[in-house]
């Protein structure tokens, strides 16, 4: 990623991207979502402005000389350029209340500016992804192939995966059933990927458009949810002490569901919390499989790294667990 600074117009900038053709095998899919979604949320806020106050841009695509969305170098890499938002900065933790509220307006902003948007016209990049039946298969192939001696850590994930391995079909149960329904998804979204005006504060875009996809609203929910309150981090060397700050996900919810509330149905409120738990188990699960299969997907920085980064996930899960009762409070008084 890089950022050009044009030197005939002042302080004008734009980004220009190479994609990971590894991860997203036909990047002009991607290149596809991104313009439907960017072009259908320009057009909407040309229509109905925001609120008096408040701010709102989606990265826009910039086309080559001969019209279109991406540049192909002779030896493969795939390229593209996309407008920069100025004089705005994001953070990978919530540094309080308020910015916490801000994150959630961000997410709640972009699913309702999406939620008019069918979902059947985006390409699924990501096949599978969020798919918790789907990880735990993988995670039984990989187990069964196992003889090695297993560590007090690896015991505890295995005893702890075992034990939820029925409850965690509950969202695409949910899904098959009718309850709820695939709508567009941004796919990733972290507390790094919104951005914050440096002057008010507020939350004035969401990044980071290669994920966007059909999905359900929940996976985003729990997802931002899990990332943000969990302010020991992914990769904290000390997973006993990892703890969901309930502050922050009702902060968060409350700038949600300022804006996103009104499209959401009773079954999606009833599903909440399901949706946090689930994404931290899920991700859990994701770690600890590719510890076991010898860390062929993400990137370590030591052999037992994922193994860590398993058990940081896992022991939020069971901090959601065990203030079960407090967040669903959380949820009922929002409604």
């Amino acid at each position: 990623t890089f950022l050009v600074t044009l030197e005939s117009v002042a302080d004008q900038h734009f980004i220009l991207q190479r994609i990971n053709t590894q991860v997203f095998v036909q990047p002009e899919l991607v290149m596809s979502n991104m313009r439907t979604v960017t072009e259908h949320v320009r057009r909407k806020l040309e229509r109905t402005p925001l609120e008096t106050g408040r701010h709102w841009e989606m990265p826009q695509v910039f086309l080559t000389q001969d019209n279109r969305d991406h540049w192909l170098e002779a030896d493969g890499t795939f390229w593209r350029a996309i407008s920069f938002i100025e004089d705005a900065h994001s953070f990978s933790t919530i540094k309080n209340l308020r910015q916490a509220k801000e994150v959630g307006y961000a997410l709640g902003m972009f699913h309702t500016l999406v939620s008019d948007l069918p979902p059947d016209r985006l390409a699924d990049t990501l096949e599978g992804f969020h798919n918790t039946p789907r990880y735990l298969r993988h995670y039984d192939a990989v187990l069964a192939k196992l003889s090695a001696p297993k560590s007090p850590e690896v015991n505890y994930c295995l005893q702890f995966i075992d034990k939820r391995k029925d409850w965690a079909h509950v969202l695409e149960n949910a899904r098959a059933k009718g309850r709820l329904h695939l709508r567009l998804i941004h796919g990733d979204p972290k507390v790094n990927n919104i951005m914050m005006h440096k002057t008010t504060g507020q939350a004035v875009s969401i990044v980071d458009l290669d994920t966007v996809k059909p999905g359900l609203v929940h996976y985003d929910i729990g997802d931002c949810l899990r990332s943000a309150c969990n302010l020991s981090g992914e990769d904290s060397d000390r997973p006993e002490t990892v703890h969901f700050e309930t502050d922050l996900c009702q902060a968060i919810l409350k700038g949600y569901l300022s804006v996103a509330g009104k499209f959401l149905t009773d079954n999606d409120y009833d599903y909440l919390y399901e949706a946090v738990r689930l994404i931290a188990f899920e991700l859990g699960l994701r770690y600890f499989t590719d510890y076991l299969e010898g860390n062929v997907y993400f990137k370590v920085m030591h052999p037992e790294h994922n193994l860590a980064r398993g058990l940081v996930q896992l022991k939020l899960t069971e901090s959601i667990e065990l203030q079960a009762a407090a967040i669903k409070t959380i949820i009922q008084d929002l409604r």
